[in-house]
């Protein structure tokens, strides 16, 4: 199998096994763009998962203006549509939040991380095939969870028995990808991604570590983070 071949079955393995798993409150909806958004999803991966890599980067789930509406990693509309090239159709979740609507292509919202990333990757790069070349951008786990109000709340805050269900699944699929892809760096885009890769992956011989994460919730990020993010990848030895 090609790498994108082995990087569909994955999804589609870890897509079935997160379907079928129940959250406790205070968890109210659950998105799997695995799921309703699986053409765009499907088509990232077979254009730019069909060679192994250099680098990984690794973030944690789907934001809700991102991977929630497009399927793609970090997935900020515009810049999927127009840089990306990637197109499909996403339907609508089993139960959608009123407060957080899926709208696809068509939603008017810009994920900040997404646009940060993908921005990054367009303005050092130029061409995704240039990018992807050496690069490629996956989540870690592909669930989006929200509180009644439709609030966020991220995996690393499940109970116990619900993460670790969860995390079982969303290790394996990671060690999938990285037997596909052969990559000499996993950086996670955060600490809970690197952690992740520790955990899941124990006895990988490559090197591990973590960049900042793009969010607008971080003070640093909002202090140029395409700068910051650079100079973490430099760190670990990654040329740019």
């Amino acid at each position: 199998m090609s790498p994108s071949e082995q990087l569909l079955a994955a999804s589609a393995r870890l897509r079935d096994a997160t379907g079928a798993m129940c959250f406790p409150s205070p968890i109210t909806h659950v998105y799997n763009p695995l799921d309703y958004a699986w053409a765009p999803h499907a088509n990232y991966i077979a254009r730019y998962g069909c060679s192994t890599k250099e680098v990984v980067l690794l973030g944690m789930n789907p934001g809700p203006w991102g991977m929630a509406q497009t399927g793609v990693p970090f997935g900020e509309v515009g810049l999927v549509r127009d840089w990306l090239g990637i197109r499909g159709e996403v339907r609508k979740p089993a139960r959608e939040h009123p407060e957080r609507p899926v709208e696809g292509f068509a939603c008017m919202r810009s994920e900040v991380s997404g646009a940060r990333l993908w921005g990054w990757a367009r303005d050092r790069f130029g061409s995704p095939e240039a990018f992807f070349a050496r690069f490629y951008v996956h989540n870690y786990c592909p669930l989006s969870f929200m509180e009644a109000g439709g609030k966020n709340f991220t995996p690393d805050k499940l109970p116990a028995a619900a993460r670790e269900t969860l995390f079982e699944a969303c290790d394996a699929a990671l060690a999938e990808l990285v037997a596909a892809l052969q990559p000499r760096y996993l950086l996670g885009v955060g600490g809970f991604a690197e952690q992740r890769i520790k955990k899941a992956l124990p006895d990988w011989e490559g090197v591990c570590g973590r960049i900042l994460h793009p969010s607008p919730a971080s003070p640093a990020a909002n202090r140029g983070w395409a700068a910051q993010a650079e100079a973490g990848m430099r760190r670990y030895g990654v040329a740019l």
